[in-house]
């Protein structure tokens, strides 16, 4: 199966990257191309769940493929879709943002020659988070890119101003769409076998994220979570109601994102402890595990700084679903005859747009944009949810 394959309702973004990943082989090979065809630097961005990162890794194993087609059979194309390529990079932030620290050490390896592969392939995942530090050292890499060096950068389309328009200048631009739920409920049921009524449920409820689809496919605990959510709506019949919501929508988040993290900071704990013998008896065991026992505390820093950032970053997807339900309030009181977001909750949403005017239904719903705005400025999330909660009671 092609890598192509990987990314889901894609086909425009598919065309180009793929015609570029052709050009850069003949490149490899010696022949001259087209500058159009294949450049140093990418900017791929799109709504949350379309596949940034995923379409980054595709082009990435495409590139390092031995026929340049990305045929998904070859050593080049396994390695790099697994991450496991010695040429292909792949920054993930582990916290809010990207360290000026962090990027000057990646471009200095990024100038190194491939050592196996056919380029030398660095994806940022999230470039939005790039500190202004980080921002100005990947900068002079990407004015004098290393030959057959290739940056590949994500960023969410909502916010394009976040990565600085120097840096933005240089790259070229792919834009990814949010997958069709047809597109979607097929993957889930061909790649990951699952019933095909639930897929079609899922992928009609997630917003055209693909992996919380999958999520909500497989996880019946994210299913009730996301019952928990949509309760809120309807929920805000006595002041009581502000404290007790704002409480269910602050646990259901952390608990998703202590599920996405908690068997990873083990699995990582246990590792670091073997690697530097804290498990170990006999002479000089004491000065060993000092240095263990130190390395550990310095690994659950980072954990607790990327918990943060997971935490964040699943309070913002149930304030999208949130935000899902008031817009379905305006489209059925509107009597247009659009797709609802939540199309299981229909009986809520007719039942609100019956008792909510136009105006209050857009209040609540400027209330939930206000506090995703408001934790994005670090303001801390229970007193932006709380405030968010009274303004859904008050309308």
């Amino acid at each position: 199966m092609s890598v192509w394959a990987e990314l889901v309702g894609q086909e425009p973004a598919v065309e180009v990257l793929s015609a570029a990943s052709a050009a850069a082989a003949k490149i490899v090979a010696g022949e001259q191309v087209s500058s159009a065809a294949m450049t140093h630097a990418w900017l791929l961005t799109g709504p949350p769940g379309s596949g940034r990162s995923v379409a980054a890794r595709t082009f990435a194993a495409a590139l390092q493929c031995s026929t340049g087609t990305g045929c998904g059979q070859c050593t080049g194309c396994r390695t790099a879709l697994h991450g496991t390529h010695a040429d292909v990079r792949m920054v993930v932030p582990e916290g809010l943002s990207i360290s000026v620290a962090e990027m000057r050490a990646l471009v200095q390896a990024a100038a190194r020659r491939p050592s196996t592969g056919n380029w030398r392939v660095v994806v940022i995942s999230d470039a939005d988070r790039l500190t202004e530090g980080a921002s100005n050292a990947l900068l002079k890499a990407v004015e004098e890119p290393p030959e057959r060096t290739v940056f590949l950068l994500c960023a969410p389309s909502d916010h394009p101003e976040d990565v600085s328009v120097t840096i933005r200048s240089r790259c070229r631009l792919v834009n990814l769409r949010t997958p069709p739920p047809e597109a979607i409920a097929r993957v889930l049921v061909e790649r990951d076998g699952i019933d095909p009524e639930l897929a079609q449920w899922s992928a009609a409820v997630c917003g055209g994220h693909v992996g919380r689809a999958r999520r909500l496919a497989t996880d019946e605990n994210s299913r009730k979570r996301r019952e928990t959510v949509l309760r809120i709506p309807l929920g805000l019949r006595r002041p009581a109601d502000v404290f007790a919501c704002a409480d269910e929508l602050i646990a259901a988040a952390e608990g998703d994102a202590s599920e996405e993290s908690k068997a990873r900071d083990e699995d990582e704990k246990a590792e670091l402890r073997n690697a530097m013998g804290g498990d170990a008896t006999g002479k000089g065991v004491a000065g060993a595990k000092r240095a263990a026992e130190a390395a550990v505390k310095a690994l659950e820093k980072k954990q607790k700084s990327r918990a943060t950032r997971t935490q964040r970053d699943t309070l913002d997807l149930a304030l999208v679903d949130l935000a899902g339900f008031y817009r379905d309030v305006l489209v059925t009181g509107s009597g247009a005859r659009a797709v609802l977001n939540h199309p299981d909750y229909e009986s809520d949403v007719r039942e609100a747009a019956r008792h909510w005017t136009a105006e209050a239904t857009l209040r609540r719903l400027e209330a939930v944009l206000a506090c995703r705005e408001a934790i994005l400025w670090n303001v801390k999330p229970r007193i932006a949810v709380e405030a968010m909660v009274t303004a859904l009671r008050h309308g």
